[in-house]
């Protein structure tokens, strides 16, 4: 039967590869990889770059695959469920065309796969149309990254964190600390301005960026960079933490 595994890379570098995922990494005969365009084809190079610098035997193959359109009108969690069925089966034909039935192949996720990233959901879906096994190496995830990078421990003492998104804090507004995932409108913004915040972007990558300080001292600034950097790049992975002062 196919064999696939899911590695989680950490955030961007090579050296957050654990042990584990170098192994998984020296098992597989071809990576998946979705092609989201030219402008973030620098997101398939640091994959590339990953499998030469810890695979020891050379003859592996990539295999680049056209990520389906995602709608931009409708309900929310109807369009990802389309997307993502979508995406299953661009990725059930990939990996019976081009693995053999006792094949090895792999997905490298960014982070941990079971932290914001959608792999698994679709390998549940690919399972409705082609028979294969899977296991799932863990990462260093976004929020690790952040908190090692600047020099901070995730939460206070005895005092929980909510991790969402900045559609859920706009909504809900903040009471605690938060760490919020991908957040393209800057949901910051609608905190008090003594709002604590540690933001970075393209963690662990030669283009990281880290801003801290309050909400009310760096919140521009940080939008200002934002924009900036996904102008440049063509796109931005960022996350931050929240902390309320009082």
């Amino acid at each position: 039967m196919r064999m696939i595994h899911v590695i989680g890379i950490g955030a961007g570098d090579p050296g957050y590869a654990t042990a584990q995922a170098v192994e998984a990494l020296n098992d597989t005969e071809v990576f998946f990889a979705m092609d989201k365009g030219e402008a973030k084809s620098d997101l398939v190079d640091l994959r590339r770059e990953i499998c030469e610098t810890f695979i020891r035997e050379p003859g592996y193959r990539f295999v680049e695959l056209a990520d389906p359109k995602r709608a931009k009108d409708g309900d929310y969690r109807q369009v990802v469920a389309d997307w993502h069925e979508a995406r299953a089966q661009v990725w059930a034909q990939a990996i019976e065309t081009e693995l053999d039935v006792d094949g090895v192949g792999a997905f490298l996720a960014w982070g941990d796969p079971s932290l914001y990233d959608s792999t698994l959901r679709i390998l549940e879906l690919v399972g409705r149309h082609l028979a294969f096994d899977y296991d799932v190496i863990p990462g260093v995830t976004a929020i690790q990254a952040l908190t090692a990078r600047h020099r901070i421990t995730l939460n206070d003492i005895g005092e929980p964190v909510l991790i969402t998104t900045g559609r859920q804090l706009r909504a809900e507004g903040l009471d605690g600390a938060a760490v919020v995932m991908l957040d393209a409108e800057c949901s910051f913004l609608s905190c008090p301005a003594s709002t604590r915040i540690w933001w970075g972007a393209y963690l662990g990558t030669p283009d990281e960026i880290l801003v801290s300080g309050t909400v009310g001292e760096v919140g521009n600034r940080i939008v200002s960079v934002r924009a900036d950097a996904r102008a440049r790049h063509g796109w931005i992975m960022d996350t931050y933490l929240l902390r309320p002062t009082g």
